[in-house]
């Protein structure tokens, strides 16, 4: 499972979102000023940075500063390695304050020769943090800034200015793409990252929605058998509970051995398969991993209740005492094995209802439907007088879980009492 309390946000594409969503995507943006946490890497990386500088600058100093080279006043004596140390510090604050920094490197660079290389290094650091909009023209800038420099204080033994102007445009457009191009590539990296780290948590997500799907199923099929079974046990149980009653009472005679015998037969049997049928459910229940998915698709490609069934489950409700009826199609068989059987579990929650909630009435159950028409399923009983609709016994979990079904096959299920009487009603597309 993904941890999504640790998972990133979900990933969104830099370059079609403006605003707000791209800065948040943005693996180097943070608020001007934000406090920023050096890694150990960070740390190394700073540190060979701010010696390189410090190195450059030590050398233009030395090379050019020193033998006066440019044959600069002394007011530009001094401010040139004062610069160029600014310049060479400001590399340790050039992640919280790359704009500013920037911005400092371009005024170093317009009279600074030994801000050099802290000026290159800092043009790099505003490209990788904050793009080509803020690099370029800061850049520019100070190519423009620099212009009545060397104008001024080029010396004539290196020749016309210009081809040192172009190799400082060509040099700063180098160092400003090395910048955007790391850039692209670590925002790359994140969107790989993000989409991966959303993949994740989708899959998750489809496998708790499935696994949540899998135990509605089986809750369904556990209500559907398991409730059947158990009426029947309390028919029975009831039956022999009360005429031991009357026979205590005197008003009837002892039920013989072989009625005895019977009723403890039908009550065994049906206790047997319901904890044979509860077994296997909470044997799904309490495996979760692959060799439990394999064991569940095995058990769910077990036979199922289909129509030819039917009959048989009309006469154990008869042996219960029930008085049913029935009216079954004869070509039931051709229907798909899902649609037989959602037909078996609503004729069997109906008898189920009636055995439980209109004990002793007649049940009346209709099966018919023809090949490319419809298949509709009646169950009816008498309702105890007084009771409506909304006032239905049992009307819940059973039926709701019978509505699903006929849902699934693109069908309708309704209840209602009318003239005294509860119908149950499927209607559901015959479909090859």
């Amino acid at each position: 499972m993904v941890d999504t309390a640790r998972a990133p946000a979900p990933p969104v594409d830099r370059w079609m979102l403006p605003g707000e969503l791209a800065r948040a995507a943005d693996p180097d943006h943070r608020p001007a000023g934000a406090s920023v946490r050096r890694t150990p890497r960070d740390w190394g990386v700073d540190l060979v940075m701010f010696l390189v500088a410090v190195l450059v600058g030590a050398s233009e100093h030395t090379l050019v500063m020193l033998p006066d080279m440019f044959g600069l006043p002394i007011w530009l004596r001094i401010a040139d390695p004062l610069l160029g140390a600014v310049a060479c510090l400001a590399l340790w604050w050039r992640r919280r304050f790359p704009v500013a920094t920037g911005i400092l490197a371009a005024v170093a660079a317009s009279m600074s020769n030994t801000a050099t290389g802290a000026v290159f290094l800092l043009l790099f650091s505003l490209a990788l943090h904050r793009g080509w909009k803020y690099a370029v023209p800061i850049s520019f800038g100070m190519v423009l800034l620099g212009l009545p420099y060397m104008a001024t204080y080029f010396p004539p033994v290196f020749g016309p200015p210009a081809p040192w102007i172009i190799v400082i445009l060509l040099g700063t457009a180098l160092v400003v793409t090395a910048g955007l191009g790391v850039r692209a590539r670590r925002q790359l990296v994140l969107a790989l990252r993000l989409r991966a780290d959303a993949e994740r948590r989708e899959h998750a997500r489809q496998l708790e929605e499935s696994r949540h799907a899998e135990r509605q199923r089986i809750a369904r099929e556990m209500h559907d058998v398991l409730a059947h079974r158990i009426s029947l046990l309390s028919v029975h149980a009831g039956a022999l509970e009360y005429r031991t009653a009357m026979a205590e009472g005197g008003t009837a005679p002892p039920p013989t051995a072989a009625e005895v015998y019977s009723a403890v037969s039908v009550v065994r049997s049906n206790a047997n398969q319901a904890l044979e049928e509860l077994r296997e459910v909470l044997h799904l229940l309490r495996h979760e991993d692959a060799t439990a998915d394999v064991e569940r698709e095995e058990i769910r490609a077990a036979p199922q209740p289909t129509t030819d069934r039917l009959p048989a489950l009309v006469d154990e409700a008869r042996r219960s005492g029930q008085q049913v009826h029935t009216d079954l199609a004869d070509d039931l068989a051709a229907l798909r094995p899902q649609l037989q059987r959602t037909v078996y579990r609503m004729v069997q929650e109906g008898l189920t209802n009636a055995r439980k909630h209109a004990p002793g009435a007649a049940v009346d159950v209709l099966v018919r439907g023809e090949p490319g028409g419809e298949v509709v399923v009646e169950v009816g009983n008498p309702v105890p007088v007084g009771v409506t609709t909304s006032e239905i016994p049992g009307a819940g979990s059973g039926l709701t879980g019978l509505a699903e079904r006929v849902a699934l096959h693109g069908g309708e299920l309704t209840r209602e009492i009318t003239d005294g009487r509860f119908r149950l009603r499927a209607s559901m597309p015959w479909l090859q």
